[in-house]
C-alpha cells in the first residue's frame, strides 16, 4: 500500500527509476526512463514524442508499417500482375494481415502499456497472438507461392551411383550385377519417402503451422504469469519452431536446387536477421555491459525490433520474387475459405487464449488491490 501511495504522489510526466515501479514493469539492465504506471490514454500518446525507454520500441515497429506497406503495394504496380482482388493474391493478403497486425499491435503495446498493470499484461498477450498469426500468414504465402512440388514417384527412374560404377550407354562396360541388385532392392524407398513428404505438405502443413502458433501463444502468455526467470529465452525459442516448420517449402527448394538466386539470397538474409534478433533478445546486449547507459536509446529490445523488421522485409522480397516467377499460375488454387477462413479460425482461437489469460490477470490484479 505504501508503494502505491508513493506512485500516486508523483506526476505522470516524471520518468521513474527501476526501484520506483513494480518489478513486473522493469526490464533487465534498464535502470531509468520508466513511465508512470497509471498514465492516461492521452499521456501515452504524448509519450511517443518524449524520450522514455519505450519510445524507441514504439517507433521501430510503427515506422515499419509504412515501409512494409510501400513494398507490399509495389507488387500491384507490375505490368503482369493480376488485379489485386484476384484469388491469386488471397495468400498474399493474409500475409499482409499477419505482418501488419504484428507491427501495429507491437507498437501500440509498447505505447499504451503504462496505462495500468492490467492493461500492460493484456497488451502483450495480444502482441504474442499477433506474432503467431504472422507465422500462419507466412505459411499460407509459402504454401501457395513457394510450393515445393515434390517429385512424383514415377520420376524416380534414375539412381546416382559412384563414378566408377556408372556404365556407358554405348559400348561401355557392364554395370556390376551386385551393385544393380542392391540399388533395385532399395529403390522403392525413394518414392515412398517422397509420397509421404508430399502428403504431409499437402494435408498437414497448414494445420501444423496453426497448431504450433497456438502452442507458442500459450507458452509466451504463460511467461508473464509463470516462468518469468527464463521469459526471454522461452519467448525467443518458442518461435524458432514455427520458423523451422513454416520454412520447410523453402528448405526443400534450396535442397533440390529448384530456386532462383534471389530466393536464396533473400531467405538467407531473412534467417540472418532472425538469428541476430534472437541474440539481442536473449543476451540483452548492449545494456548488459553498461546498465543505465542505453535506457532510452540503443537498448537490445530496440535492436530486436529492428532486426525482426528487416527479417520480415527480406521475407516479403522473397515472396514477391516467387510471385513474379509464377507468372500468375499456381500449383494450388487459393479459395477464400482456405486462406481468409484459416486466418479467421486462428484469430478466434488466439482471442480465446488471450481472453483466458486476461481474465486470470484481472483476478490477480483485483486480489493485489484488495490486499
Amino acid at each position: 500500500m505504501s508503494f502505491n501511495m508513493q506512485l500516486f504522489g508523483r506526476k505522470p510526466s516524471v520518468l521513474l527509476r527501476h526501484t520506483e515501479v513494480p518489478s513486473r514493469v522493469t526490464e533487465s539492465f534498464i535502470l531509468s526512463g520508466y513511465r508512470f504506471p497509471g498514465s492516461s490514454f492521452l499521456e501515452c500518446l504524448v509519450s511517443a514524442f518524449q524520450p522514455t525507454n519505450e519510445t524507441g520500441n514504439f517507433w521501430t515497429h510503427f515506422l515499419g508499417v509504412f515501409v512494409f506497406g510501400f513494398h507490399f503495394v509495389e507488387l500491384f504496380w507490375w505490368d503482369t500482375a493480376p488485379f489485386f482482388t484476384d484469388p491469386f493474391y488471397y495468400p498474399f493478403w493474409n500475409y499482409f494481415i499477419g505482418v501488419l497486425g504484428l507491427l501495429i499491435v507491437s507498437s501500440m503495446a509498447h505505447l499504451f502499456n503504462s496505462m495500468s498493470l492490467l492493461i500492460r499484461e493484456i497488451c502483450f498477450f495480444i502482441d504474442y497472438g499477433t506474432i503467431s498469426a504472422y507465422t500462419v500468414g507466412s505459411s499460407l504465402a509459402y504454401f501457395y507461392y513457394i510450393n515445393p512440388k515434390l517429385v512424383s514417384s514415377t520420376n524416380f527412374t534414375y539412381v546416382w551411383l559412384a563414378e566408377e560404377e556408372i556404365i556407358e550407354q554405348e559400348g561401355g562396360p557392364l554395370l556390376d550385377v551386385q551393385v544393380f541388385s542392391e540399388v533395385s532392392s532399395q529403390a522403392w524407398i525413394l518414392p515412398f519417402i517422397a509420397s509421404q513428404a508430399r502428403w504431409w505438405f499437402e494435408v498437414m502443413y497448414i494445420p501444423t503451422a496453426c497448431l504450433i502458433a497456438i502452442v507458442c501463444t500459450l507458452a509466451c502468455c504463460n511467461t508473464r504469469q509463470q516462468w518469468r526467470k527464463y521469459r526471454y529465452i522461452i519467448r525467443t525459442l518458442v518461435f524458432l519452431l514455427p520458423f523451422v516448420v513454416v520454412s520447410i517449402p523453402v528448405f526443400y527448394r534450396l535442397y533440390a536446387g529448384r530456386h532462383s538466386t534471389s530466393t536464396a539470397v533473400f531467405f538467407f538474409r531473412h534467417c540472418f536477421w532472425l538469428v541476430i534478433s534472437g541474440v539481442f533478445n536473449i543476451s540483452k546486449i548492449p545494456e548488459r555491459f553498461s546498465p543505465g547507459k542505453f535506457d532510452i536509446w540503443g537498448h537490445s529490445h530496440q535492436w530486436f525490433h529492428f532486426c525482426t523488421f528487416m527479417s520480415i522485409l527480406d521475407e516479403l522480397h522473397m515472396i514477391k520474387a516467387e510471385i513474379k516467377d509464377l507468372g500468375g499460375e499456381l500449383h494450388h488454387l487459393p479459395t477464400f475459405l482456405s486462406t481468409f477462413g484459416v486466418m479467421l479460425v486462428l484469430q478466434c482461437s488466439i482471442a480465446v487464449i488471450v481472453t483466458r489469460f486476461a481474465l486470470r490477470a484481472y483476478v490477480q490484479d483485483r486480489k493485489v488491490k484488495s490486499e
